[in-house]
This record gives C-alpha cells, structure tokens and sequence, in this order.
C-alpha cells in the first residue's frame, strides 16, 4: 500500500543537459525535463538540487529551454571549490570571498532565479579560513539571495567548528548537510550524524542507490569509469552484493527497492529533523519507479537482516563516506 513518502526527496538535476554531456545524457531533450518536472509537481517532492560543480550544463544552464519556473519548485544550489578539483577543470572557483559570491550569483544567472532554497559549500578547500568563507555566505544571506546553508563533505570536527564561528558571530550556520548514506555506507552513522543532531542539521542523503551500483547494474571485475565509483567500489562490496541479490529475488523485490526502503523506514533518518533523500534521474520511467519505492511501506524482516548481513560484509572495505 503506498502512502505519502516519510521521509521528503529532492531531485538532482546532475543528469540533466546536453547529450554526451559529462556522460550523462539522460536526460536531454527539451521535452523530457518537462515531464520530469511534472512528475515532481506536488508537495512529497518539489525540490530540486543542481550543483553546476557535477554538472557541466545541467538544470543550471537549461532553463531558458525548460519552463520549469510554471512548476514552481523550489532550487538548491552549492559551490564546489573547483580549483584543482578533477570535477572542476571548466571552472575555477575556491571558497574565498570574491568566489564564493562569484559562484552564487554565477548559479542565479544560469538559474535565471534571484534567490534559491539552499545554497550549499561542497566541502573544504584549504586555502581559505572558515571565517573569511562564513562571513561572505552570511552576507549573501542578508542580501536575500538564499533561505538556508548547507554544507557537504565536511567531517564532524569540521562541521562543529563551523557552526561555533557562526553561532558566535551571530551568522546563518549551516542548517542542511548533504552526505552519502546508503545500505552499504552507513560511516556515518558513528560520528556525523551525533554531530548534526547536536547542532539540529538536517541530513540529505546523496547517491542513495550508490551511484547504480545497488540496482545490480555493475559486474564484479568490470571496469567502472564514473570518478566517484572507480575508487571505492571493491571486492568487499561485490561480496555484499552476493548477499543481497538472492534475498531480493525469493521476495520478488529489486535490489534499488530495498535499498530506498530501508532508508525510508529503517535506517537512522529522520522525518522530525526534516532530513530528505535525494533521487537521480535516468529516464521519467526510473524517476516513477523511484518515488513509488520511497512511498512504500516497511521492508520484511529477512530482507533487513540480508542487508545489515552485507553492511557487516563490506564494512571494512568502506570508503570515506566524506570528501
């Protein structure tokens, strides 16, 4: 039985562009954004997260071809300190003052928006003092150009030390953190997680499907080009995929069910924090099939053990669930 989505979603816009763009021509007519863009018109998921650093046109540089503006959603956008960065090398910004208002007002333009939901710091870069960055987005803030901060890829220590300055300063402090968190991923449950608690930020879950790799589309020992897999996914994880797979077909379930499901209903998510899950976008068909997941109920028992049992599995294989 389906009933409204527990836990809110957000739809990234990484996949949306031009095709042959980054390799992810998904989604890249002028019709398809438009009828994913009515899938998501209703209150369960109106928002939708672009980050130009993943994407290089994307949602952020296709809305004078898609009216998606008549749908109303509400935009997040973040700055990704590019400089250096293998994801950066078609910009170059860092997370000192002049970039940081540089790479949001960068982000209106190409929105064609004057203000966003949240805007978002994608992790450190080094170079520049938290207060010198804090201060500029603070002022961003006062100027109206966004409602909420949010941060991502920062760890713990870094996240408290950030929202001392800002509470201490009087600042907007970070008030979203968009991390990964998966069946398989779940590092950040130990020590994040009681840190965004203690300071009341909420958790979006990024690649919540690991990339693809829990819909079973990967083989082991084949060659994964995507930047953010090919360094993380290892035996240990193909091992944990063995687990899975035939718990998933004696249910009659597949693998990227369970694995939204029990970030629903059974992992460390929270609906009274207002964290949120957020979906790529394959095909309008995939999108469909992702929300419908999402409103399903409680997974069966066998199926959570099979999932804490390839947790156990991969765990020491883990990657950093950060940076």
């Amino acid at each position: 039985m389906l009933t409204p989505a527990q836990i809110k979603s957000v739809c990234e816009t990484m996949s949306v562009g031009t095709a042959n763009t980054q390799g992810l021509p998904h989604v890249n007519t002028i019709e398809q954004p438009a009828q994913m863009l009515e899938v998501l018109h209703c209150p369960d998921h109106n928002e939708l997260e672009s980050a130009r650093a993943c994407s290089k046109e994307g949602m952020a540089e296709k809305p004078r071809d898609v009216k998606w503006q008549d749908c109303n959603p509400k935009m997040d956008t973040g700055l990704h300190p590019s400089v250096g960065h293998p994801l950066g090398k078609d910009r170059d910004y860092t997370h000192g003052p002049e970039d940081v208002r540089r790479g949001l007002l960068d982000s209106l333009k190409a929105l064609k928006v004057d203000k966003i939901e949240i805007f978002y710091l994608h992790g450190p870069d080094g170079r520049d003092s938290y207060e010198e960055t804090l201060r500029t987005v603070n002022e961003l803030h006062a100027e109206g150009y966004f409602d909420k901060f949010g941060i991502s890829n920062y760890v713990a220590g870094e996240v408290a030390q950030m929202c001392e300055i800002c509470e201490r300063q009087g600042w907007i402090r970070p008030t979203v953190y968009e991390g990964h968190y998966h069946v398989l991923q779940r590092g950040v449950e130990d020590e994040l997680f009681p840190c965004l608690h203690h300071y009341g930020i909420s958790f979006y879950v990024y690649s919540p499907l690991a990339g693809g790799f829990l819909t079973g589309r990967y083989d082991r020992g084949q060659q994964i080009e995507d930047f953010h897999l090919s360094s993380s996914w290892n035996d240990g994880y193909y091992d944990a995929l063995d687990i899975i797979q035939p718990v998933a077909q004696k249910l009659g379930l597949t693998m990227a069910e369970m694995a939204l499901r029990w970030l629903v209903h059974h992992s460390e998510l929270s609906q009274e924090l207002s964290d949120a899950i957020i979906i790529g976008v394959e095909s309008i068909g995939n999108l469909k099939s992702n929300l419908t997941d999402l409103r399903k109920g409680p997974l069966p028992e066998e199926a959570v053990r099979a999932l804490d049992d390839a947790w156990l599995a991969c765990k020491a294989h883990m990657p950093t669930c950060w940076r």
